[in-house]
């Protein structure tokens, strides 16, 4: 009896060793890891996207490990163990127990690192309603902030099928146009050199012009007449910023200080007008 017990005893105890070190081991390879991304997030042109992606890949490997090293401690769970234990074992066990859904995402993920569509810290937009900064890609899912601070989480095999917008991919220069309409009788030329003077001058500017463009005579800032609509004739000006967060503060800006130069020199922006011409009834 006091043998049995002796023996449950160190059996428990192991068991109780191994999961220990399994969590100490994951612990403490996560925290290494976190310091390496820290790291590198600081060194520019440094993607993390595949370090990260297999971080998740090996903490899970290393609970798994620990898992089967605990199950073959008890007699009648050692076959189990060591089909864990096992390369071969691993592989069919899980393609038995996960859903068609869990190896998809999986699956999806390990293609989106290595054709990387998307990468951690780009700003990315989806199906147009989603927009923010990938933040996270692991084994299930792409964790994504967005400019409220919210978390939108959408599994691999949903976001690896979708249409994205990558701001970041290749090159994070960002274009942004502004259109604003003026009366027909306000002085159309003058508001173009308003509107080129004030890009021009924003310090988020940016001159994308070639040697050869500047060569040719390409102008700083261009803006055009696009459109003639029913009230208003449109024009348009292209302003460049270095990524599209500048580009988000530079169109603001340029809202702003252009409305208040047209208003200053009388540039007229119109409101649609209608006539309406009521009709008396005959008695």
């Amino acid at each position: 009896m006091l043998k049995k017990f002796s023996g449950e005893f160190s059996t428990i105890s192991m068991i109780a060793i191994i999961i220990a070190a399994t969590f100490l081991i994951a612990f403490l390879f996560n925290w290494m890891a976190h310091r390496y991304i820290k790291r590198s997030l600081m060194m520019p042109d440094h993607d993390v996207t595949s370090f990260q992606f297999f971080r998740h890949i090996i903490t899970a490997i290393i609970y798994l490990v620990g898992f089967a090293a605990a199950l073959v401690q008890i007699p009648a769970l050692k076959i189990v163990g060591h089909s864990l234990l096992a390369g071969a074992g691993v592989i069919s066990l899980v393609a038995g127990l996960a859903s068609q859904q869990a190896l998809s995402n999986i699956m999806s993920g390990i293609l989106i690192v290595v054709f990387k569509p998307f990468r951690i810290n780009d700003r990315i937009t989806l199906r147009e309603t989603f927009t923010g900064i990938v933040e996270d890609i692991n084994l299930r899912q792409v964790v994504i902030r967005d400019f409220e601070n919210n978390r939108i989480i959408i599994p691999n095999s949903v976001i690896s099928s979708d249409i994205i917008v990558n701001a970041h991919m290749s090159d994070a220069k960002c274009c942004k146009m502004i259109e604003i309409g003026i009366g027909y009788s306000s002085n159309m030329e003058r508001a173009l050199e308003i509107m080129t003077e004030e890009v021009a001058k924003h310090p988020l500017y940016i001159d994308t012009r070639t040697p050869k463009d500047i060569k040719n005579g390409t102008p700083l800032v261009v803006a055009r007449v696009i459109a003639l609509a029913e009230s208003s004739v449109t024009l348009k000006v292209w302003a460049w910023a270095e990524n599209a967060t500048d580009g988000f503060v530079l169109y603001c800006d340029l809202l702003q200080s252009i409305k208040h130069r047209f208003d200053a020199e009388n540039i007229e922006i119109p409101f649609p007008q209608r006539k309406v011409t009521l009709q008396k009834e005959e008695d």
